[in-house]
């Protein structure tokens, strides 16, 4: 009975293109958004506005999403040791996790602060349109150079790109709030507004958190059937039966599978597992898979769950 890997390096330069494309996009929008959080945090306070503070606080969320996100990648580049043989990359995901519970903790405490000035109306300066509305530039630029990086394939992005995108909603809510405190004095607006944007922030919060955990669950990847993984196994000369499939993912872009193949005695053991890791690599883009042949009298006691 042996143990064959097989190791697939190919993705490496696509990989690694796209990673310092993502570095440089996080790096300027983290600049962009920090210096303007600021501008934003001020304004608030001067013109009294809980729309453009919550904007703030989001912002600010976004900044440290973009600095963690930045710090994810820069400590995933570095190499797998003896002691972490992954090396790095998992903290992408723990990074995007932080991000996620951020952003639902950000919302709660907007919520609580919109119900107070429901009972308490307070004035605001309607003065909140301009700051506001620099802001939604700002969000605008950084979004789309957030689309350029790899928010479909990344979590990580992703959770940039879901902060950035709630607080670009949060600045429109800003601008139409202050325009209804412009034309009618209507001081509600600031608070209804604000909390239309921690509803926003609930959401993406809760989806990139969600997403995330799963990850860290070792939970398999979305778009992958482990049945039709099985049947594509089975349908090859020779396979008796497949069991004790695990599929999970290190990162959003690194998938990873191991499991046991039952052969009949006269099979040519290392073609089979040279076919067996191309058709998982063809069809179902997993590079990195374990697959141990076993012939039919090997006894299962020592497998692990096996159905």
């Amino acid at each position: 009975m042996g143990h064959h890997h097989h190791h697939g390096h190919e993705h490496g330069h696509g990989h690694h293109h796209h990673h310092s494309t993502n570095k440089r996009v996080l790096l300027i929008s983290f600049i962009a958004i920090f210096t303007f959080m600021i501008v934003e945090a001020i304004g608030g306070f001067l013109t009294n506005s809980l729309a453009l503070i919550s904007d703030a606080g989001h912002m600010l969320s976004d900044a440290a999403a973009l600095g963690l996100s930045l710090l994810a990648f820069k400590i995933g580049e570095r190499k797998a040791t003896s002691e972490k043989t992954y090396g790095y990359k998992r903290f992408e995901i723990i990074a995007a996790f932080l991000n996620g519970v951020t952003l639902i903790v950000i919302s709660l405490y907007i919520f609580y602060e919109a119900i107070t000035r429901f009972v308490e109306p307070e004035e605001v300066s309607a003065n909140m349109i301009i700051i506001a509305s620099l802001g939604l530039l700002v969000n605008i630029g950084v979004a789309f150079l957030l689309m350029r990086g790899d928010s479909k394939d990344n979590l990580n992005i992703r959770s940039a790109l879901l902060h950035v995108l709630g607080d670009l909603l949060g600045s429109v809510g800003a601008i139409l709030a202050g325009i209804l405190i412009l034309a009618f004095g209507w001081y509600l607006a600031d608070p209804i507004a604000s909390i239309i944007v921690a509803v926003l922030i609930i959401i993406s919060g809760y989806r990139v958190t969600k997403d995330s955990l799963h990850v860290l669950m070792e939970g398999k990847p979305s778009n992958i059937n482990p049945n039709d993984i099985i049947t594509e196994l089975r349908n090859l000369e020779g396979v008796i039966n497949v069991h004790d499939l695990h599929i999970w993912s290190i990162t959003s872009e690194l998938p990873m599978l191991s499991c046991h193949i039952i052969v009949e005695e006269n099979v040519d053991r290392d073609k089979l597992v040279a076919k067996g890791t191309d058709i998982i690599k063809q069809l179902f883009q997993i590079s990195h898979c374990t697959l141990q042949i076993e012939g039919k009298n090997t006894s299962h006691g020592t497998c692990d769950h096996c159905n």
